[in-house]
């Protein structure tokens, strides 16, 4: 992947849209990525002014028929620096991008920041994205925030870390997801080997 080029996962992370969605804007050819192999596997790679059109399909332009969609995706494609920019007839329709590239460059910088601060180790926790200098997995991070844990729960629990460091772990996971299959969980089908029952007074 080359400098200014893009995974589907990291234009999600940018953008807000669902991956699923930004697969869909693809597979509907309304963005042409480039492809590039990595050993088996055929790899979709966005620049940055597609970036900025899956912007504002995550501001509202999904809305609007796919043939009209494709204009604007390519008038963004052709002008990269118009602050807006028209398709159809004249000016049937004017879109502004401005915004949507003011947007995209301020998260592209925030993916940046965490991308910097976290690396892989095979010889740490079987090369498992960590935040440099310490053992704590990113992902374990942002799943603890999506299971409700707040930031100052997890600063106290993680005080090697800042308060930036755990609010761009869900970034970092939305951009790199897990690769591969999850971990196995054997005793989440086993019955337990024991059940207890107690009464409250008693505890």
């Amino acid at each position: 992947m080359g400098p200014n080029q893009y995974t589907p996962s990291q234009a999600a992370a940018v953008t807000g849209l669902s991956l699923t969605a930004v697969h869909k804007a693809l597979d509907n050819k309304i963005l042409q990525p480039k492809k590039a192999r990595a050993g088996k596997t055929v790899r979709r790679l966005l620049a940055k002014d597609q970036i900025v059109y899956l912007q504002l399909e995550a501001e509202g332009l999904r809305v609007l028929p796919l043939r009209i969609r494709r204009l604007v995706a390519a008038a963004v494609g052709a002008s990269p620096r118009a602050n807006t920019v028209s398709v159809g007839n004249g000016t049937a329709l004017q879109v502004a991008v401005k915004p949507a590239r003011q947007r995209v460059d301020a998260a592209l910088g925030r993916l940046a920041r965490i991308t910097r601060i976290v690396h892989s180790d095979p010889e740490i926790l079987r090369g498992a994205p960590v935040y440099k200098g310490t053992r704590i997995p990113v992902h374990a991070v942002s799943e603890m925030m999506a299971a409700g844990a707040s930031v100052t729960e997890i600063l106290a629990g993680y005080p090697s870390l800042t308060r930036e460091m755990v609010e761009l772990a869900p970034v970092y996971a939305k951009a790199f997801p897990h690769r591969g299959r999850p971990p196995l969980r054997p005793w989440a089908t086993q019955r337990p080997v024991r059940v207890s029952t107690y009464r409250l007074q008693d505890l």
